[in-house]
C-alpha cells in the first residue's frame, strides 16, 4: 500500500512537469503562451511554432501520461484510472515553483492520450482505450472543433467504463477525469455557444501588414447584459423565475475570470486595412468595479493577458473599466507586452468634431460664443478634463464640477495657467455642487457614475447636453425640459461593414469612441499614443481627431 501512494505522489508529480513547454522553448525559442492551440487554433500554432515544436511539445505530453498511467501496471485498472486523474491534476494544476512563473492555458489533449495509452497497458483492454480516441476524430472531423474532439476523449472513456464490469472505484476515476476536462474545457465549451471558438480551417486571425488585431474590456451595465452570451442565457429563467438571486449572480460574476465574449469584424480603413477586435469580459457590474477596485484591477491585468495570449497588440479599457488600476496605468505595468489605453483621448476628441456645430448654432442665433457659460461634469477624470481644455478657450465662462474639490481646484489652476497662455479670458470656477450646472447653457458630462447625476431641476431650459457617460449622466426626463437637446456623445461609426456577436448598445455598425481609439492605435502602431493616468495631452486628442479622419472613422451626431 505504501508503494502504490508513493507511486501516486510521483504520478502527480510526472504530470506537473511542463515537458511541452520546455519542448516548444527549446525547438522555437518561443513562448508558447503566445501561440497556444488553446487560443487561437492548430492552424496558428503550426504556423507560429513550427510543426517541429507543435509536435515535440504534444509528444512530450503524450509521454507523461502514458509514464504516469504505466506505473500501476502491477496494481490493476483501478490504480491506473487513479493515477490518471493525478497526473491530470498535476498538468492543470503543478506545484507553484514547477514550471514557468504562469501556467499555460493548454487543456491537455497530449496528456489525456497519453493517459489513454497508458490503461491499455495497465489493465483496461485495448479495445476499451481505443474507443475514447476513434470519437475524438469522428468529433473533430465533424465539427472542426480541435477542444471538443479533446473533451471527447476523457467523457468518453468515462461512459465506455461505466458498461464494463469494472470496480467502483475505476468508475468514480474515469468520471473525475472526466469532470476535471469538462471544467478545464468550460472556456472553449462557452465560445462555441458564443461562436467564437477556432475551428479546423478557421482559424483566427494574426497581426500582419495589412491587419490589425486589438481587444477591448467590457462589463454589463445591468443583470440584463448577463443573457447576452448564449453561455449564461440559461440563468435567465431562474432569475426571472426567482430561483435564483440576481445578488447571487453578481457574487457567481466576481468569481469568473476574464473571458472572450464577441468579436467585432468587418472594419476596413479607407487605405484597405482590416481591423479585427476581441471583446473581452469579466462580468462585473460598474458598482462592483467601483466598490471593489483590488478584484477589478486584478481582473484588469488578466484580461489584458488574455488580450495578448489571443495575438492582440493593442488592449482598450472601456466604460468603468478605464478607470481601474489608476486608469490602465497599474494594468500596463503588469503586462508590458501589450499595449494598453483607457481611450480618453479620442472620446475627448468627439467633442472636438462637434465644436463646429455649436459655432454654427450660435452664429445662426447671432451670439458670440465668448458670451456663453459652459459647464463640465465630472471635471475630475480623464475624459471631462480634456473637454475642459478644448473647451475652455471658446467660451467665455466654464464651471468644472465634480467630486473631490482638492484635485478640482488643481484641475482648474491647470486651466487657468493655460488660458492666460493663450491669452482667453476665461472665467473658470470650480464646484462640487452639480446644481450650478443649472447656469450654463452649455453643459458637457462624462462621469464614472452608475447611477445619472443630471436631473430636470438641474438645466435650464433651452441647453444643449453633450453626454459622455456610459451609461448616461442625463436622466432621461431631462428631455423633457423645455428646449433642452441631449446628444449622446463618444459614439463612433468605424469605416466598412462593421458586424459583431454582442449588442453594444451604441446602435448597429457603431462603437463608442474609446473602443475606435483601440482599432486605431492598433491599425496605426501608435503605441506612443496610449490614453492612460489621469491626464490626456492635447496633441493626442488631435492625433486620434486627424487619423479618425484620414482612416475614415466618423463621429455620430
Amino acid at each position: 500500500m505504501f508503494g502504490v501512494f508513493v507511486l501516486a505522489v510521483v504520478a502527480y508529480l510526472i504530470g506537473a512537469l511542463p515537458l511541452g513547454y520546455w519542448a516548444v522553448r527549446a525547438l522555437s525559442g518561443k513562448d508558447p503562451r503566445y501561440a497556444s492551440a488553446y487560443n487561437l487554433g492548430l492552424e496558428n500554432s503550426l504556423r507560429l511554432l513550427g510543426a517541429k515544436a507543435v509536435l515535440g511539445a504534444f509528444l512530450a505530453d503524450v509521454v507523461k501520461g502514458y509514464t504516469a498511467v504505466y506505473l500501476a501496471r502491477p496494481f490493476g485498472v483501478e490504480v491506473a484510472l487513479l493515477y490518471a486523474v493525478l497526473a491530470y491534476l498535476g498538468h492543470l494544476f503543478p506545484p507553484p515553483r514547477l514550471g514557468p512563473k504562469r501556467p499555460l492555458r493548454a487543456r491537455g489533449a497530449g496528456i489525456l492520450l497519453g493517459i489513454l495509452s497508458g490503461l491499455s497497458v495497465a489493465g483496461l483492454a485495448y479495445v476499451h482505450a481505443f474507443i475514447p480516441v476513434v470519437v475524438g476524430l469522428v468529433v473533430y472531423a465533424a465539427t472542426g472543433y480541435a477542444s471538443l474532439a479533446a473533451l471527447s476523449l476523457p467523457v468518453t472513456l468515462a461512459g465506455v467504463t461505466s458498461l464494463l464490469a469494472l470496480p467502483l472505484g475505476a468508475k468514480a476515476a474515469a468520471w473525475t477525469l472526466a469532470g476535471l476536462a469538462v471544467w478545464r474545457y468550460k472556456e472553449n465549451l462557452g465560445r462555441i455557444l458564443d461562436g467564437i471558438e477556432p475551428r479546423l480551417g478557421e482559424p483566427l486571425p494574426l497581426p500582419t501588414e495589412d491587419q490589425a488585431v486589438c481587444a477591448f474590456m467590457i462589463h454589463p451595465m445591468t443583470i440584463e447584459d448577463f443573457w447576452q452570451s448564449p453561455r449564461f442565457a440559461w440563468l435567465r429563467p431562474l432569475v426571472r423565475r426567482g430561483w435564483v438571486k440576481a445578488a447571487w449572480v453578481e457574487r457567481l460574476a466576481e468569481w469568473i475570470r476574464p473571458m472572450k465574449v464577441g468579436e467585432l469584424r468587418g472594419v476596413k480603413t479607407k487605405d484597405g486595412r482590416e481591423v479585427r477586435c476581441y471583446l473581452i469580459s469579466a462580468p462585473l457590474l460598474p458598482h462592483q468595479i467601483v466598490n471593489k477596485p483590488e478584484l477589478a484591477t486584478r481582473r484588469a491585468i488578466q484580461a489584458a493577458r488574455l488580450a495578448r495570449e489571443l495575438g492582440a497588440t493593442a488592449f482598450g479599457l472601456g466604460a468603468f473599466w478605464s478607470v481601474v488600476g489608476e486608469k490602465g496605468v497599474k494594468v500596463q505595468e503588469a503586462v508590458p507586452e501589450i499595449h494598453i489605453t483607457n481611450g480618453g483621448a479620442y472620446t475627448a476628441g468627439t467633442i472636438k468634431a462637434s465644436i463646429p456645430k455649436i459655432l454654427e448654432r450660435y452664429a445662426r442665433e447671432g451670439r458670440d460664443l465668448k458670451e456663453v457659460t459652459a459647464a463640465v461634469v465630472g471635471a475630475n477624470g480623464v475624459v471631462a478634463f480634456g473637454i475642459a481644455r478644448q473647451i475652455a478657450p471658446l467660451v467665455g465662462r466654464l464651471i468644472l464640477v465634480g467630486r473631490n474639490a482638492e484635485r478640482l481646484a488643481r484641475s482648474a489652476n491647470i486651466l487657468r495657467r493655460m488660458l492666460e497662455r493663450q491669452g482667453a479670458r476665461t472665467e473658470v470656477l470650480e464646484t462640487t455642487e452639480i446644481a450650478r450646472v443649472k447656469e450654463a447653457e452649455l453643459i458637457f458630462t462624462a462621469t464614472s457614475d452608475p447611477n445619472p447625476v443630471i436631473y430636470p431641476e438641474h438645466v435650464r431650459e433651452g441647453a444643449w447636453i453633450y453626454d459622455e457617460g456610459r451609461p448616461a449622466d442625463v436622466h432621461p426626463d431631462v428631455a423633457k425640459v423645455p428646449g433642452v437637446r441631449v446628444i449622446p456623445g463618444g459614439v463612433v461609426r468605424p469605416p466598412g461593414g462593421m458586424r459583431g456577436t454582442l449588442n453594444l448598445h451604441f446602435g448597429e455598425g457603431q462603437v463608442p469612441a474609446c473602443l475606435a481609439e483601440t482599432m486605431i492605435m492598433a491599425v496605426e502602431e501608435a503605441w506612443d499614443r496610449a490614453s492612460l493616468g489621469p491626464q490626456t495631452k492635447t496633441e493626442n486628442i488631435q492625433f486620434y481627431i486627424e487619423k479618425a479622419a484620414e482612416l475614415g472613422f466618423e463621429v455620430v451626431d
